[in-house]
């Protein structure tokens, strides 16, 4: 099933405002946000959700962390072209990055301590061991971090299963980070 990619013209008078807003934060309105135009309440929800994420107490970097590994792990294309663009704006190393892409360990142990806590969060769907939290506790995380691992995913499912139904095309913004969801997982 096929959803459109609004503008602000052919979108519910309701979703207007915000992409509106979008293209006046980002000089365009991305695709993600076009398509959840179609319910405003979806868009409204992802923006209030992208600027809640900037008041993490985790570094940008360390948000692009969850975001990229929660979007490898539903395999979302077009979120993985975006945050890899993000990431690399918020000065994420490029080992760091390669590794996020391809689903492989970290070579920074702490934000592998993050990309694995994350990764256990979206594969157990939330039923994370208590010694699980501790090991990522251990890492120099805190309890806040493990609330905010929660927030990161539900973020991102919220974007990556709404892209997967409405098969959103990458943006040209993104395309020089695209990525292929027929990669294979190996973490």
């Amino acid at each position: 099933m096929k959803f459109v990619v609004h503008t602000a013209e052919t979108a519910p008078v309701s979703a207007r405002q915000d992409l509106n807003a979008a293209e006046r934060i980002f000089g365009f309105v991305p695709n993600l946000l076009a398509v959840l135009a179609e319910a405003p309440i979806a868009l409204r929800a992802y923006m209030d959700l992208t600027d809640l994420l900037g008041e993490a107490s985790l570094s940008p970097i360390e948000q692009q962390v969850m975001m990229l590994a929660s979007s490898y792990e539903h395999c979302c294309e077009y979120c993985m072209a975006a945050h890899s663009t993000v990431a690399t704006m918020a000065g994420m190393p490029e080992p760091v990055l390669a590794a996020l892409r391809s689903g492989s360990i970290l070579p920074e142990s702490r934000l592998e301590a993050l990309r694995s806590f994350v990764v256990e969060v979206v594969r157990s769907r939330g039923r994370v061991s208590d010694k699980r939290i501790e090991v990522f506790l251990a890492a120099g995380y805190t309890r806040e971090n493990v609330l905010e691992v929660v927030f990161a995913v539900t973020m991102k499912t919220l974007s990556n299963y709404a892209n997967h139904m409405a098969e959103t095309p990458v943006d040209q913004q993104f395309l020089p980070q695209a990525w292929s969801g027929t990669q294979t997982q190996t973490a």
